[in-house]
């Protein structure tokens, strides 16, 4: 992967590529930690729970959507101590997904607002930009690993432990707050079962899939994971 363009905007344009054009360049929505502390406290109790290495934040001002893409001073300098375009291991991975799930977020939020949602405030709209990343992050990981084999196949060994990082190691009933810990419960289980299914699928047949489920609401997206997994089930 060339090194000569930012990180951050490879995998902006990378989910541009299988989805659609944000029209913005999301890097302007870059913020600071003097920024992000004061949208913390903006965004409520709960928001206190979240991560402090990497946040975003969404804000309505009439049609208009505003995102800011918080990242730590510490998470950064992981990525570039370790840049993973270099290669991907224990060092980096954990601040690549993070990386990449804010990224994600921005993007997402930012494609449903242009189609007509406007229910940023929601619990659905939260569960569905965390499901969405979780999925997509999962197979950007996979790309990255791909990259880095000669045959540019990867391993049933690879996946268990990009699995483990992404999913196994996220410890939801760890939140306080019953909403979040609910939250990021449902949507990693949904990751983890919808995962499993595109990893059966070819190239082709995978990117007809997500773009098929990218375009449905939180409700069709679990009701779609529910019924693949009953049919797996049979």
């Amino acid at each position: 992967m060339p090194v000569n363009e930012t990180l951050f905007s490879q995998i902006q344009r990378l989910f541009e590529r299988t989805y659609a054009q944000v029209g913005i360049n999301l890097e302007d929505c870059l913020i600071d930690r003097a920024r992000c502390a004061q949208l913390s406290i903006l965004a409520g109790k709960s928001a206190r729970e979240l991560s402090e290495l990497a946040r975003t934040f969404l804000r309505q001002a009439g049609d208009q959507l505003y995102v800011g893409i918080y990242y730590s001073r510490w998470l950064i300098e992981q990525l570039e101590e370790h840049d993973p375009r270099a290669g991907l291991g224990d060092r980096n991975i954990r601040s690549l997904i993070m990386f990449v799930e804010e990224i994600n977020h921005a993007l997402h939020a930012a494609l449903q607002f242009k189609c007509g949602s406007r229910e940023i405030a929601s619990e659905d709209f939260a569960r569905n930009l965390e499901l969405q990343a979780q999925v997509d992050t999962y197979l950007v990981l996979l790309l990255f690993v791909a990259f880095f084999r000669k045959t540019q196949r990867v391993s049933r060994t690879d996946r268990r432990w990009l699995r483990f990082h992404l999913f196994v190691r996220q410890s939801p009933e760890a939140f306080g707050d019953k909403n979040l810990r609910g939250r990021y419960l449902e949507t990693n289980q949904l990751a983890v079962s919808y995962t499993h299914y595109l990893d059966t699928l070819n190239g082709v047949r995978r990117l007809d899939e997500i773009r098929r489920f990218h375009s449905l609401d939180y409700g069709a997206k679990r009701e779609r994971i529910l019924a693949l997994t009953d049919r797996g089930a049979n």
